[in-house]
């Protein structure tokens, strides 16, 4: 007979509310998401109204606030009536009306929705779901870290052994090679996922990549001890490997960016931050529907399903105009501290962390890190990711401080304006930095020159002319 004990246990676990993780999603999404999901809201929720073309734009403060008190005081009557339980009589096309309710359409998933989905359901504490969600808020439309994890922990102040905890979890998620730092990273990720880490094929991925792309057959087969033919062999099943691990969840299907932001001056020649709100509708609340929940015509079911629509509408509308303040306030202080990049551009960014901003304006720097996540800000000197101005850096010989992406701006004049007879090595690179009053091992300029898409010297030699 076999041993059958009961265990009795008290754990503790924090979750989120519906509400508190829509209102992430939305501060989160980017803009051509967010305008998915309203797209999405206003097709499934049938209380909701899109009253962007009968708003003019050229209507000053004074209108703008009367309609206002007025939109509460129709809403104050509507709740009155609907507290003193007033019947309304309804007609045969507010019956046609009613039969919205049960419309339903459901958008495609993005990759963020995707892995955020995932991270819920992995039963994680609250501070490695943080972590999570930062990672998730840094991985591009390809399905790659854009960040090293070092960066992201200074930017964000989460400790570097729990994103690293958090990434060993988002690189076991759907689909195989995500979260990786690059290509070469998630062919590994991927050979892993299928067992095959003991193979010639996750040997020439790790050691041999560079090979395998110019199809130096022989030497690889050489230096593994194996055939020319075993090599073809291992090619084409590395082949079949997916490079574009988040392509599937693209959910947009178009490469068209959106600013979130404006940068420009105003009539007194300061630099000023001004939402687009493009892509961004005007949501309310349908006054038909309000006048339907106080109908005793109506059954008591759909009255209450109603109810929920209602609020969840007002829990959109809500989250919205947070997402817009909050990415607002970030482009102010991104003004406030980045005065010599906006009259002098990229070389002019001085190191900033999410953490500095995050203080300043009194919210968690994940926050930050998910309100600037795939946000883009037009300024003076072309768009830009609202991320890229959130940078470590390097103090100067002269005490100036530099950032990360001034370096890179600054390996790019060098290169731009080499001999293509005679292209600078990396080292040749990190001397003129030096002599710029920039130290930078050659290491990093390597590593620089491959965040610019720039080939080594010895492959941008020209032999011609």
């Amino acid at each position: 007979m076999s041993n059958v004990s009961l265990q009795q246990s008290l754990s503790q676990q924090q979750t989120l509310a519906p509400q508190m993780r829509k209102s992430l999603e939305i501060l989160q999404a980017s803009t051509l998401e967010l305008s998915q999901m309203v797209r999405q809201a206003l097709e499934t929720n049938p209380t909701l109204e899109d009253i962007t073309e009968s708003v003019s734009l050229d209507e000053d403060s004074e209108e703008n606030d009367d309609l206002e008190h007025l939109n509460e005081t129709d809403d104050d009557w509507r709740e009155s009536s609907i507290t003193e339980n007033r019947a309304m009589d309804w007609s045969a096309d507010d019956e046609t009306r009613r039969q919205h309710l049960y419309n339903s359409v459901v958008a495609p998933e993005t990759l963020q929705q995707h892995l955020a989905n995932q991270l819920e359901l992995s039963g994680l504490g609250p501070e490695l779901r943080e972590a999570g969600y930062a990672l998730i808020g840094n991985i591009n439309q390809r399905g790659f870290l854009d960040i090293p994890v070092a960066d992201l922990s200074l930017r964000t102040g989460i400790p570097r052994p729990l994103l690293d905890q958090a990434l060993e979890l988002l690189q076991s998620f759907d689909p195989p090679g995500i979260a990786a730092p690059n290509l070469h990273g998630s062919l590994i990720l991927q050979l892993e996922r299928a067992g095959e880490a003991a193979t010639v094929e996750y040997r020439i991925v790790c050691d041999f990549l560079d090979d395998l792309a110019r199809k130096r057959y022989p030497q690889i087969a050489k230096s593994l001890g194996t055939t020319v033919e075993r090599v073809a062999q291992a090619a084409e099943r590395i082949s079949q490997l997916n490079p574009n691990p988040g392509g599937d969840y693209d959910a947009s299907g178009n490469p068209f960016v959106a600013a979130d932001v404006v940068i420009e001056k105003d009539v007194d020649g300061r630099f000023i931050g001004r939402l687009t709100n493009e892509h961004m509708p005007q949501l309310r609340i349908s006054d038909f529907y309000k006048d339907m929940v106080g109908s005793t015509t109506s059954p008591a079911d759909a009255r209450q399903f109603i109810r929920d629509q209602i609020r969840e509408g007002r829990t959109l509308i809500r989250s919205l105009s947070l997402r817009q303040q909050t990415i607002l306030s970030i482009a102010e202080k991104i003004i406030e501290h980045q005065p010599q990049f906006l009259v002098h551009g990229p070389r002019q960014l001085r190191p900033l962390t999410m953490n500095e901003i995050a203080d300043e304006l009194g919210l968690h720097a994940t926050t930050v890190s998910r309100a600037v996540a795939g946000k883009y800000i037009i300024t003076p000197h072309g768009l830009m990711e609202m991320r890229a101005f959130f940078a470590t850096g390097y103090q100067t010989t002269d005490g100036n401080e530099v950032s990360n992406a001034g370096v890179r701006e600054a390996i790019q004049q060098l290169l731009t304006h080499e001999s293509s007879s005679k292209p600078l090595s990396d080292a040749a690179i990190a001397k003129a930095l030096t002599s710029q009053g920039i130290a930078v091992a050659r290491r990093t300029v390597a590593k620089y020159r491959e965040q610019l898409n720039i080939l080594p010297s010895h492959l941008r030699k020209s032999f011609t002319g």
